[in-house]
């Protein structure tokens, strides 16, 4: 695998490294051994995926909160999305930063997202998949979310937003 660590620490984009031949490629996807030679989280515990029918679809911007923090590993398994992080972390010198990245079936990226950082995408296609592992089990008390518009952010989302639950749009502003 190859690991780029981006402008927010501890953040990273993983590629997998095909080894190719006639039938195609084989490429890991996770290693407890790759990922600790990088300092990241190996225990991941859970895996979910999300389908998402129409394009323009946000879901986001998501975290926990401790003691249930987690890490994301999060990959586009059909179709694409722009998947977007944000830097919640107070003593971080990036705090309130984000970063995006466009994710595709197509380009099999992963994208890490460290705890304490806020989740979420839209999708650029109709009929997408995102799979996402997560060192963490999901507590529903310890789940909180920011706008995906909130100014202090200043995300910028690549096209308009079609569809949005009633709970991502009503995310408070952020005080901090």
């Amino acid at each position: 695998m190859l690991f780029q660590e981006t402008r927010l620490p501890g953040a990273f984009i993983i590629e997998p490294e095909r080894k190719g031949d006639e039938r195609g490629f084989f490429a890991r996807v996770f290693c407890v051994e790759e990922f600790g030679a990088q300092g990241l989280e190996t225990n991941l515990v859970q895996c979910s995926i999300s389908f998402n029918r129409q394009r323009g679809t946000l879901r986001g911007m998501h975290f926990q909160v401790a003691p249930y923090e987690e890490v994301r590993l999060v990959r586009c398994t059909m179709g694409a999305i722009y998947d977007v992080i944000l830097d919640l972390r107070p003593a971080s010198p990036t705090f309130k930063q984000w970063i995006a990245e466009e994710l595709t079936s197509e380009n099999r990226q992963m994208l890490y997202v460290p705890k304490g950082f806020a989740h979420g995408f839209i999708t650029l296609e109709n009929d997408c998949e995102v799979y996402y592992q997560m060192s963490e089990f999901y507590h529903h008390e310890n789940a909180g979310g920011v706008r995906w518009d909130d100014p202090v952010f200043g995300i910028k989302w690549p096209e308009p937003v079609q569809l949005i639950s009633d709970k991502d749009s009503s995310f408070k502003d952020f005080n901090a």
